[in-house]
């Protein structure tokens, strides 16, 4: 696994992402979490490992920690298909720009997000909305839950297989289904 950027032209200047050695590390920081946000992208309906999309890890990690999550593009029909209501749909600019927005008060009113995930975005959407929030909301917390190393967010998966991607997935939806 590689901590470099995915694509050579992102330059994170002195802060850089904190790579995600274990899948373990990020479950306990969204378990430590108060109001976490998951938003997923278009991409999550493109990528596959091991026969199965992206849309379908994320539906099984989402059912099990609880994540609320946000469908950008056109990913909301794509969740309903699949049986899941999604916590809200926005394009993704303008989710990347609520959570910068230290007055928004999440989606259900009831406080700002304080860890947003990220998964399945085209990696420089996702680039440009991490380094949004980088920037305009120092405080926030950011994870990358795809396999692309992306150094604007706070915690990051290093560059990986989709074996170990998958891997990851796998893992961090057990840990919250009450495995060990």
């Amino acid at each position: 696994m590689s901590c470099e950027p995915w694509q050579c032209g992102e330059i994170a200047s002195t802060k850089k992402a904190n790579p995600i050695t274990k899948p373990e590390i990020a479950v306990a920081m969204i378990k430590r979490a108060q109001r976490p946000l998951l938003i997923v992208g278009s991409n999550a309906t493109e990528r596959y490992m091991e026969g199965k999309q992206l849309i379908e890890y994320v539906i099984e990690f989402a059912n099990a920690s609880k994540v609320p999550v946000v469908a950008t593009a056109h990913m909301v029909g794509e969740f309903i298909k699949r049986g899941y209501q999604p916590a809200a749909f926005m394009n993704a600019m303008e989710i990347g720009q609520r959570v910068v927005d230290p007055e928004w008060m999440g989606l259900d009113g009831k406080g700002h997000p304080d860890l947003v995930l990220l998964v399945g975005l085209p990696y420089y959407v996702e680039s440009l909305m991490l380094s949004g929030m980088k920037h305009f909301a120092p405080d926030l917390k950011t994870m990358t839950l795809d396999n692309l190393f992306h150094v604007h967010a706070a915690w990051s998966f290093p560059n990986a297989s989709l074996e170990e991607w998958a891997a990851n997935f796998k893992v961090m939806t057990e840990k919250f289904n009450g495995g060990n």
